[in-house]
């Protein structure tokens, strides 16, 4: 058997130049192994026989190759990727001793692969769907800006006056309070 470069996807009929729609893990399942992303990392996941140790494992992870496999074999992949990873942050284990898995930390953490190794199907990048991030991950600056767009957001839909236009009206309302020698009966406020 020699070294496979790459498999067909599962669906026969989509032409080569056709970007495929990205599995739930913005990714693709292939026979013999699948991937999936999100902006920081690609995860592999390879079925292997079940009660396969991780001694007979052989898995190379470099800045822009990956090859894993089972001693004694041909690799399950083997192959460039789609851009460069940081091999230091990347490891891969053996789960249940029936999956190899390989986390792969990517280089740029802002762009989305169309590929995991060079020679597979691309995936439609559009298509893909970003995890959401949880408020409380943020850092306060930004929490505190994204609460707030989301409450404006909120307001707008209810008809009612975002955090801007209640802060001019109180604004208003204190000016007026401080000098009540002022006549403000004909002023028109927007």
């Amino acid at each position: 058997m020699e070294p496979m470069e790459v498999e067909k996807p599962k669906k026969e009929s989509l032409k080569p130049t056709e970007p495929i729609v990205p599995n739930k893990g913005n990714g693709l399942d292939f026979e013999k192994y699948s991937w999936t992303q999100n902006l920081q990392e690609v995860t592999v996941t390879i079925p292997v026989p079940s009660g396969t140790k991780s001694r007979s494992v052989t898995c190379e992870i470099k800045k822009n190759r990956l090859r894993v496999g089972l001693k004694g074999q041909d690799p399950i992949i083997d192959g460039e990727f789609f851009n460069a990873v940081k091999p230091d942050d990347c490891f891969w284990n053996i789960e249940d001793q029936k999956v190899i898995s390989v986390l792969l930390t990517k280089q740029d953490q802002m762009q989305w692969w169309k590929y995991c190794v060079k020679g597979e199907p691309e995936i439609d990048t559009q298509k893909v769907e970003p995890e959401s991030s949880k408020l409380s991950d943020l850092d306060p600056e930004t929490r505190s800006s994204v609460e707030k767009m989301m409450f404006d957001q909120r307001q707008k839909q209810m008809g009612l006056p975002t955090s801007d236009e209640i802060e001019k009206k109180d604004m208003m309302k204190k000016f007026m309070s401080q000098h009540p020698e002022m006549n403000f009966s004909n002023a028109k406020f927007s």
